[in-house]
């Protein structure tokens, strides 16, 4: 059996600490799961020195291996720098969803009673964060322009994956575009949504204009859902669902391409959150989303081994916050790196006892 190889995205500041944490915790010696670790350094100054050259040789390789994870890094601000790597990432691996799920933390007060997972399927691509912009005119009567563009292929892509994902999770589709202002543009999105749920009669879909989504996840409680968006609407409304959770520390971010049969080709696993600079080197910053990137990461990594381990990871993660074991985010006094021993210990310990009972 080959074993698989796992591309490393090295990042700035605390987003590298948080990466060697995670990296801590899908050794081989843990999981029981043969990787091996090819690592590429994406942080500003290495960016800057190759004029990117990095990124595309790590994407390169990504789409060799099919799997990646990557470490927070600095975007800065200047327009003529070298910019952010995610976006230039997602573009040279083709990822078309981004996967982000807001979820219940033990202990963690969540906002308005929710506490089943919601999920959102994020167009990673195209949209209004690949729109041609330009001005004309002067004064009040300048006037800005924006052009923006989906396709047919990665509406089917987005449309196809939260249909398989919900089925995957006992969840609802639920959301969508506002088609009813855009019936060309966005309903597109709406069209490739529809014949998806024609396709997968099994899983529940209940489509709402965007507008209507944001509002009536105020009023959500107990069932999951899964909801597809737009790149920008994803974007913001990915934010909104992890901050109804109480925290972001207990969501990954999972960026994937796919096949002409849309499956999975490539999977790049990450943390939502950034580099964190006031927390550098102090050995407090809060682990979580970063251990669940590997845990995401492993799914895809070694088959039924893999999907062991990956459960394994989630659960040892919860268990421990859930028995007092939190970094002071989360009103606790554990560091990083105790944090980590803690899931270790617990990850070794199930996959023993998991083994025992066959």
């Amino acid at each position: 059996m080959t074993i698989p190889t796992i591309v490393v995205l090295e990042g700035d500041e605390t987003g590298q600490e948080l990466l060697e944490e995670a990296l801590r915790v899908i050794e081989p010696e843990v999981t029981r799961c043969e990787v091996h670790f090819e690592r590429y350094d994406l942080s500003l100054g290495k960016r800057r020195a190759t004029k990117n050259q990095v990124v595309h040789e790590a994407a390169a390789r990504i789409n060799e291996t099919g799997l990646g994870i990557k470490a927070a890094t600095i975007t800065p601000g200047d327009p003529d720098d070298v910019g952010s790597p995610n976006a230039l990432l997602r573009e040279l691996i083709d990822g078309q969803v981004i996967l982000r799920t807001g979820r219940r933390i033990p202990q963690v007060r969540p906002i308005a009673g929710v506490y089943a997972p919601i999920s959102v399927v994020r167009m990673a691509v195209e949209g209004a964060y690949n729109a041609k912009e330009w001005r004309e005119g002067e004064g009040l009567d300048e006037k800005a322009y924006s052009t923006r563009y989906i396709s047919r292929r990665t509406c089917r892509a987005v449309a196809e994956y939260t249909f398989r994902y919900a089925k995957r999770t006992n969840a609802k589709v639920f959301g969508g575009p506002k088609y009813t202002v855009s019936p060309i543009y966005e309903g597109m999105f709406k069209e490739e949504l529809d014949a998806a749920a024609e396709r997968h009669p099994q899983v529940k879909y209940d489509p709402q204009l965007i507008d209507a989504t944001y509002a009536l996840l105020l009023e959500t409680t107990g069932e999951p859902l899964v909801i597809p968006a737009l790149n920008r609407d994803g974007d913001t409304l990915s934010d909104l669902v992890l901050k109804m959770f109480g925290t972001i520390a207990g969501a990954e971010s999972v960026i994937l391409g796919f096949d002409e049969n849309f499956d999975i080709r490539v999977a790049l696993t990450e943390a939502p959150h950034g580099t964190a600079p006031s927390l550098l080197g102090k050995n407090i910053a809060n682990p979580m989303a970063m251990i669940l990137a590997g845990a995401a990461i492993m799914r895809y990594a070694h088959g039924e081994a893999g999907l062991t381990a990956s459960r394994a990871i989630y659960e040892s993660v919860m268990e421990a916050v859930y028995d007092g074991v939190r970094t002071p985010d989360l009103g606790g006094q554990s560091t990083t790196s105790e944090f980590t021993d803690e899931v270790i210990r617990r990850v070794k310990a199930k996959l023993e006892v998991w083994d025992a009972l066959g």
